[in-house]
């Protein structure tokens, strides 16, 4: 009889796909390594297994104890799996941003699932790594594995998908892409395949609102690279010990929107239901190799996840309508907006120690609706005079109190390049205007306002 003893020895050995259609006109030969083909439809189960087994080894996770880990969904469907095989419990702390389809998998399969805001610093004691570090603290006999930091995360993908790699291309592999997070994937691959060949070209694949790629440039951390994206899994907004700058050669960014669209692509064009990240990573491994491969060439693209993590949000139709996917791209761009608009282009702000009164002189002098409270050069916070308006309703005194009694969440950063249809997609009830930074770090508001002024232009 031919059978595995449990669902754990079924991770790895996942197919290499040659892509046709998508990357049509493009020299050489792009392969996708499909790993949702994996137990748990991820590439993360290789790390997950990997840091439950040599936690083991190492006396850390002991029987009987708890699982508990920060992750966007994939890792701890991984760790899941591990733990169903071993006996372990599980906890995991997600952003809010992550997929509802992402935390109903992990439920299903027995995990408690503890969601966190997305928009605060690594270091707020609310984030998803502080709450998982918290947790591991108070309850006795559990093991963080702390991926982003776990060189066993590294060392998984050094033991099993660079070795897969490169027998499956019998060595003839010239460059190797792969979308960066915790950077084990991307660092692990590499370094086993550079050591075969030095000449194996690394392409890691970044996204707006992430730090690396001007890291790798630069070698200055940026803040000002840092604010919210949509896609998920990857990208980071710390530097993980996993990540060695040293094994990948280049970066390339890619738009939450481009990657959305590649993705479907792959579904309808190449038969490939794959995840977000998919997209990204498919999309930069074409911008680069259209300038790049020649005909001798193998490209292998890793492709983590599957497509059913997504049904509610990429492959949703509405979904994808309502944040301007599916409609034809409007090339003008936050930087358009803020290199044509006429009059001040210096933010009108407002200390959170300020009264409301003060706030509500500002907004009446200055004839706007929003306003960004600061704390020192930091935004802290928003003010928009329809919420200052109902809450003096209900409270009149309110005017006295400090602003950052009243102010709401601050409004979103994104990128300069992001287009119109992007940009209006995030303006909402909930977010009245958005946030940007420009190449000398000076911030710009752009308002709903703004964004008519641009599309009647």
């Amino acid at each position: 009889m031919q059978y595995y003893d449990s669902i754990i020895e079924t991770i790895g050995n996942t197919p290499l796909i040659k892509l046709n259609k998508v990357c049509k006109g493009i020299k050489g030969t792009i392969l996708a390594k499909v790993e949702y083909f994996n137990p748990g439809n991820s590439v993360k189960d290789r790390m997950a297994i990997k840091m439950v087994e040599d936690a083991e080894k190492a006396g850390i996770l002991k029987p009987g104890g708890t699982i508990i880990e920060g992750t966007s969904g994939n890792t701890g469907m991984g760790l899941a799996l591990a733990a169903v095989a071993k006996g372990y419990k599980c906890i995991f702390t997600m952003a809010d941003k992550q997929s509802k389809e992402k935390m109903d998998i992990l439920r299903a399969v027995g995990a408690e699932v503890i969601v966190c805001p997305t928009n605060v610093a690594p270091d707020d004691p609310r984030s998803y790594y502080s709450v998982a570090r918290k947790l591991n603290r108070e309850i006795p006999n559990s093991f963080y594995p702390n991926q982003y930091d776990n060189l066993s995360n590294r060392e998984a993908h050094y033991e099993t998908t660079g070795p897969e790699i490169w027998q499956q291309t019998e060595g003839k592999i010239t460059h190797f892409v792969s979308t960066v997070g915790t950077g084990g994937t991307m660092c692990g691959t590499a370094r086993y395949l550079k050591e075969q060949n030095a000449k194996v070209v690394s392409v890691g694949i970044d996204t707006y609102g992430s730090v690396f790629k001007k890291y790798k440039e630069t070698g200055i951390f940026d803040e000002g690279e840092i604010y919210p994206y949509l896609t998920e899994g990857f990208g980071e907004d710390i530097l993980p010990a996993n990540v060695d700058f040293d094994l990948i050669d280049l970066f390339i960014k890619v738009t939450d929107k481009d990657a959305a669209v590649m993705a479907r692509r792959l579904a309808r064009e190449e038969g490939i239901f794959a995840g977000w990240s998919c997209g990204s990573a498919v999309f930069g491994a074409l911008e680069y190799a259209r300038q790049n491969l020649k005909e001798d060439d193998v490209m292998v693209i890793i492709l983590p996840d599957h497509g059913t993590r997504y049904l509610g949000k990429i492959y949703n139709d509405i979904w994808m309508k309502d944040h301007g996917y599916l409609e034809a791209r409007n090339f003008a761009t936050a930087r358009d907006i803020i290199k044509f608009r006429n009059g001040r282009d210096v933010i009108v702000s407002i200390d959170k120690g300020a009264k409301v009164s003060e706030a509500i002189r500002v907004i009446t002098k200055e004839g706007i609706s929003q306003l960004p409270v600061t704390d020192g050069e930091h935004i802290v916070g928003s003010l928009t005079d329809s919420k200052i308006l109902a809450q003096m309703i209900e409270q009149p005194d309110i005017k006295d109190q400090a602003v950052e009694a009243v102010m709401g969440k601050p409004f979103k950063f994104v990128a300069m390049d992001n287009t119109l249809d992007v940009l209006s997609s995030l303006i909402d009830k909930d977010n009245k205007a958005l946030l940007v930074r420009d190449d000398l770090n000076k911030v710009h508001i752009i308002t709903q306002a703004d964004l008519l002024s641009a599309m009647a232009n």
